[in-house]
């Protein structure tokens, strides 16, 4: 039994996915923050950058956005990517010379200063800018509009052939301008063709309303905004036949009831106003479950534990037996370890999309001797990754029990939503201990006192660093002042830094550097 649950406050809203009760996956979306994938803009072209044949757009969202000649270009493999799916086109692709990116000169297409219609591919990650295309496409529910370009297409994961035939001679029976395509989705299937008539009408409207604005607009500009969460929610809800949809805001309550009567025949589903005193995600432990996704460490219910760390180049993921033991007689150590390991996989799969990791990631497993128990582990991973929304690919497991995999990167993790670097340890996570921040005051004291001439000093520190310094290193300095024949005192400010100190001169009072 799915779930969907749906939270809206006035500065976030958030989407859970529960399988059973359990949270399987979430969303959070900010308003300083929002998603701009499939987004389409009017941009200005701010610079060239020939060596890589890229340029640099600005779309009046933060950072400029970034073009390469290869989403310039036509490239009819982009389409399939951005959908996750195959099509099966009216045309053998295989066939069509497509023109050669390496030949081609990204200053043939645009000028610094011109505008250019582009749409979102890839979110803004960081200091990153967001990834732009040239090629245009307009998602509906049941089909997508491809202005640029003449490509017409079902989705391969439609499979029963009599259907993709009654599809493809729909779309081809569509009264278009000769140069726009159209891809029918797997949600076609159980559309009418009244259905999909009036959705490629709709369109085709919202595309004529895109270049009307973008003629009229003198600036950067965003001229269609994709569908923000709650519809989003909402259609996965019908799509993936959840069984009940809970919203804890009467008024976007009331705009799903509107959207779900379009779709209510294809699939009945439980759509309600959640009324409880209790907060929602409280009441069903999406909170607790949040809160447990944001540490480093994962206890498993076997006693094992995963613990992740994050670089820049990957995430890195150790499975670990930590105080697990077989209660089980007969079950030897290399069987308990591959369950622990199989365990690990399932959760592995599940922290994935709640922590929404993307780009590579390495998982380190306990190690196996036997060849099948590794692929009895791996196929457990490959398994729970099957239903991830996101695009995955897994190698297989090193002799080290390694598996590299990678995982698409969809919008911002939930650390960089809800989290920023700590200005005190500049995201390293640690700090320096209390014994090196006192030998650093030890050679700041005689640096001020023998080359800069200050005779008398007063030393300000944190209190805890104060307690520190009392029971050892206090009675030093003031040796080590009298020795350079100067004097210090000290004093405690709580406002510090625990690795922070401050020198002033005690004859007019000036900050020390």
């Amino acid at each position: 039994m799915k779930e969907l649950l749906l939270n809206i406050s006035s500065k976030e809203k958030r989407c859970a996915i529960l399988k059973f009760g359990k949270l399987q996956d979430l969303t959070v979306e900010r308003k300083n923050n929002q998603q701009l994938t499939g987004n389409i803009y009017r941009g200005e072209v701010i610079n060239i950058l020939h060596n890589i044949q890229s340029a640099f757009i600005d779309i009046n969202e933060g950072e400029n956005g970034f073009i390469h000649i290869s989403d310039i270009v036509e490239n009819t493999q982009k389409f399939q990517e951005m959908f996750d799916m195959e099509f099966d086109w009216d045309y053998d692709i295989s066939s069509i010379k497509t023109r050669s990116v390496k030949d081609a000169d990204i200053s043939k297409f645009m000028e610094i200063g011109h505008p250019v219609l582009v749409q979102v591919v890839k979110e803004p990650i960081g200091t990153k800018g967001a990834r732009l295309t040239s090629n245009i496409t307009i998602p509906g529910r049941y089909l997508v509009l491809l202005p640029n370009t003449h490509h017409r297409g079902v989705s391969r994961k439609i499979t029963d052939r009599s259907e993709r035939e009654r599809l493809k001679k729909i779309i081809r029976s569509f009264e278009m301008p000769q140069q726009m395509g159209l891809i029918c989705r797997t949600a076609s299937t159980s559309a009418t063709t009244e259905a999909l008539v009036e959705e490629a009408t709709e369109l085709l409207k919202t595309w004529e309303r895109i270049m009307e604005d973008f003629q009229k607009s003198e600036a950067p500009v965003c001229l269609y905004r994709e569908s923000d969460i709650v519809k989003k929610s909402l259609l996965l809800a019908v799509n993936k036949k959840f069984s009940r949809m809970l919203v804890d805001d009467y008024k976007t309550y009331q705009y799903c009831r509107q959207l779900y009567r379009r779709y209510q025949d294809e699939h009945e589903m439980r759509l309600e106003y959640y009324r409880d005193k209790t907060p929602m995600f409280e009441r069903f432990a999406v909170e607790n479950e949040l809160e447990r996704c944001l540490r480093r460490k994962i206890w498993l219910q076997s006693g094992g534990y995963l613990f992740f760390d994050y670089t820049e180049a990957m995430y890195t993921i150790d499975v670990n037996s930590g105080r697990s033991t077989s209660s089980k007689v007969g079950i030897d150590v290399e069987e308990t370890l591959v369950r622990i390991n199989m365990e690990a996989a399932d959760e592995i799969a599940r922290q994935l999309r709640i922590r929404n990791i993307g780009g590579l990631v390495i998982c380190d497993f306990i190690d196996m001797r036997a060849r099948r128990n590794q692929r009895r582990v791996l196929d457990t991973l490959r398994e729970a990754m099957s239903d991830d929304s996101a695009k995955c690919t897994i190698l297989g497991m090193s002799e080290f029990g390694l598996v590299e995999m990678t995982r698409q990167r969809t919008r911002e993790s939930l650390i960089q939503t809800l989290f920023t670097h700590c200005p005190y340890c500049n995201g390293k996570g640690m700090i320096k201990n209390f014994e090196s921040t006192s030998i650093e005051i030890e050679r700041a004291i005689e640096r001020l006192i023998s080359i800069n001439q200050e005779s008398k000093l007063e030393l300000v520190i944190h209190p805890e660093m104060d307690a520190y310094l009392s029971k050892r290193d206090k009675s030093v300095y003031e040796r080590l002042a009298k020795k350079l024949k100067g004097e210090i005192e000290f004093k405690k400010n709580d406002e510090l830094h625990l690795n922070g100190f401050e020198f002033y001169s005690l004859a007019d009072g000036q900050k020390l550097e």
